[in-house]
């Protein structure tokens, strides 16, 4: 099923997206203070090429580095990128077959507001969280 969401995905949204963020580290690549938040931005672009059997983790390493650069990436660039995921989450909730895509886009907000100090790993991969604790 998650081939499935992944092709319809793709086709729809994810092209799109990944290219918008693909373009940007480029830009940000040319510069060394913006190689940080290239790398971030290449990362969303194969995450939001194929999100579906993947899933957003906190990273065990992130620090301080990451809350800052976090806050430079929501002044700068975040803000407009969440707002392109929920147009683009608004206009697939027209369809009944566009709604788990809809839903898929909405959770790409926060990944797209604040994506230093996060790792993007297989979803089988993740391990189960109950009460704030390792299961």
């Amino acid at each position: 099923m998650k081939t499935l969401l992944n092709i319809i995905w793709f086709l729809l949204a994810g092209l799109p997206m990944a290219i918008g963020y693909f373009v940007a580290g480029l830009v940000l690549a040319v510069t060394i203070v913006g190689i940080p938040f290239a790398i971030a931005a290449f990362r969303l672009a194969s995450y939001s090429l194929w999100p579906f059997g993947r899933t957003v983790v906190n990273s065990p390493v992130a620090g301080a580095g990451s809350a800052v650069g976090n806050l430079l990436w929501v002044l700068l660039a975040g803000w407009w990128l969440a707002l392109a995921h929920l147009a683009s989450a608004a206009a697939l909730a027209v369809t009944i077959i566009g709604i788990p895509l809809a839903i898929a886009e909405v959770k790409l907000i926060p990944l797209a507001l604040f994506p230093m100090g996060k790792q993007i790993i297989a979803s089988r991969n993740a391990v189960p969280y109950q009460y704030g604790r390792a299961a």
